[in-house]
């Protein structure tokens, strides 16, 4: 077939015109910018003029993002929720209680998609009362567990769960147990005491039927801490479990009672302070208790964020969380707000964490409820819930900045450090890239974002907060 030389010119015309508008239409290509200022001028709002990808030189201060390198998994970004919790929902009306539960789960619109829980097993201390599954009077035991019942969980937080499932069928769930019965412990009391020994088989036993009891609801458990904070028996409830008696009960008991009953549930170590990496290092040193176990989990009243890749640098087949971090009531947001987002959604995952949780979920204007004997009296939640009257609290809108975006199953990507602009940045498995920058200085900072050949330009106020996501 013979072209006229005039024909062989206008398709390449053509195609160089084609190209060029293409390249020229992913060069500017926009950035949807979700921003929250500390003065409250920009609460997690979606802006209408976002930073536009072009081609141009980058100048001043650069975050650079480079998808190749790749880093952990994610599982996801949510709250505690307590029994308190679930019960200050449970008393709304069911229409705005239906309201608030999408808004917090869902991911349509401007909703938050909260994608991850955790829940205690048995009271936490945001509880009204301390409880377990199987109270008794002083002086009796019940070593085949006959008297197993989920009780106070039915009245609000499995009816909650619930509706959270309806609107998001796979959040995955965390399971806590502030402590065994008090009829297993040497104390014989809610607050404090050590395990003993010889119920070891009978407690492994009972946190195995707390799932199977779970997924009886329809509620499925994903992970389970062995305990909450086990250095910490001061709380009510509470438990002191040494590193040395979670190694045994998790090699000796948890572990094969699970693989027995072929309980999927993974098995996570610790879930205390960063102050102490030590504690799980041990336990993972062990290596038939390593065998059952997922990974370990964190909070951060002591120590500091980057004792995780400690933990990651001594077993890096293991995996890392973050599970609790308090706000204190009445609550700052000029500096919670910046100081979470610093320390943990971008510090914990900067760190290898696969979950940031915040806790708890919701308070009342008074922080009830809470047990005697260390309760937290000054616990603020994400929201206050009074009646039907909502109130966003800081905690809120440093999960929505990350829960929304970086979905389940996201991964981390490398993102230049800097003192000045704190950031991370992923990419989700529908291929959008996530950029989330805390302006950690007392001035306006104009910066680029450069990925690959294309750099777009974006000022944050004194602390503010953007995601960037394209």
């Amino acid at each position: 077939m013979n072209y006229k030389p005039v024909t062989i010119k206008l398709l390449l015309l053509t195609f160089f015109l084609f190209t060029y508008a293409f390249c020229d239409a992913q060069s500017s290509k926009g950035i949807s910018l979700w921003l929250t200022n500390t003065d409250k001028s920009s609460l997690f709002e979606k802006q209408k003029s976002s930073p536009v990808f072009s081609q141009k030189e980058s100048t001043g201060l650069v975050i650079e993002i480079n998808e190749k390198q790749k880093y952990q998994s994610i599982d996801g970004f949510g709250f505690t929720l307590t029994g308190g919790s679930a019960g200050h929902l449970a008393k709304m009306t069911a229409k705005n209680r239906a309201a608030l539960l999408k808004e917090l789960f869902s991911i349509d619109g401007n909703n938050i998609g909260i994608s991850y829980l955790r829940i205690s097993i048995g009271a936490s201390d945001l509880d009204e009362t301390v409880f377990s599954y199987d109270d008794l009077p002083k002086g009796l035991t019940d070593t085949k567990l006959e008297k197993f019942n989920l009780g106070p969980d039915r009245k609000n937080l499995i009816p909650v769960l619930k509706e959270i499932l309806l609107i998001n069928p796979k959040i995955k769930i965390l399971g806590s147990p502030w402590s065994p019965p008090a009829w297993m412990k040497d104390n014989e009391d809610t607050r404090g005491g050590s395990l003993k020994p010889e119920f070891y088989t009978i407690y492994a036993k009972y946190l195995a039927r707390y799932i199977q009891e779970m997924k009886k609801e329809g509620i499925r458990i994903d992970a389970i801490t062995v305990q909450n904070e086990p250095l910490h028996p001061g709380n009510n409830p509470s438990l002191l479990m040494l590193a040395e008696d979670q190694a045994i009960f998790v090699k000796n008991n948890l572990g094969p009672e699970f693989k027995a009953e072929r309980i999927d549930t993974k098995i996570i170590i610790y879930d205390h302070n960063a102050d102490k990496p030590d504690y799980p290092i041990s336990i993972l040193n062990d290596p038939e208790a390593k065998k059952y176990i997922d990974g370990s989990a964190f909070h951060l009243y002591a120590g500091k964020i980057e004792a995780l890749s400690e933990v990651h640098s001594a077993h890096p087949d293991k995996n890392l969380y973050f599970t609790e971090q308090w706000m204190g009531g009445p609550g700052n947001f000029e500096k919670d707000f910046p100081d979470h987002v610093k320390k943990l959604t971008i510090g914990s995952t900067r760190n290898w964490s696969r979950t940031v949780l915040e806790w708890n979920l919701s308070s009342d204007p008074d922080y009830k409820p809470f047990t005697d004997r260390g309760g937290c009296n000054k616990c603020l939640g994400g929201i206050t819930i009074d009646k039907d009257v909502v109130t966003r609290n800081p905690a809120y809108y440093v999960v929505a900045h990350a829960a929304k975006f970086v979905r389940p199953g996201s991964v981390r990507i490398a993102s230049n450090y800097s003192d000045q602009l704190l950031n991370v940045a992923f990419k989700t498995a529908e291929g959008k890239k996530v950029l989330i920058v805390l302006n950690d200085t007392k001035t306006a900072q104009t910066f680029s974002i450069k990925d690959g050949k294309n750099v777009a330009e974006s000022t944050l106020k004194p602390g503010s907060v953007g995601t960037y996501v394209w």
